[in-house]
């Protein structure tokens, strides 16, 4: 199963989206439990992070589909009205 999730951050709200096989250990990289790039937005932004909303499917091309989607104006409006 491949997730697309969103992330909020405690400290600032500022909110990440994004799809993964492993939200947990997503989590923890997010958390910087884990290594991770120190180039990317996480690793610049502060946390800690919570994933405040999930989705499954079947397939990664599914999910890069729907994560596009929550990264349009829309998918914004829709992460604000309904998730946050």
């Amino acid at each position: 199963m491949f997730y697309v999730y969103v992330a909020r951050s405690i400290s600032t709200g500022k909110k990440y989206i994004g799809q993964t096989i492993d939200p947990a250990s997503r989590l923890k990289r997010h958390n910087k439990s884990l290594s991770s790039k120190k180039s990317g937005y996480i690793y610049k932004n502060r946390g800690p992070w919570v994933i405040v909303y999930a989705e499954m499917y079947k397939s990664r091309m599914e999910a890069v589909t729907r994560e596009k989607q929550l990264k349009t104006y829309r998918g914004r409006e829709f992460i604000k009205r309904v998730i946050i």
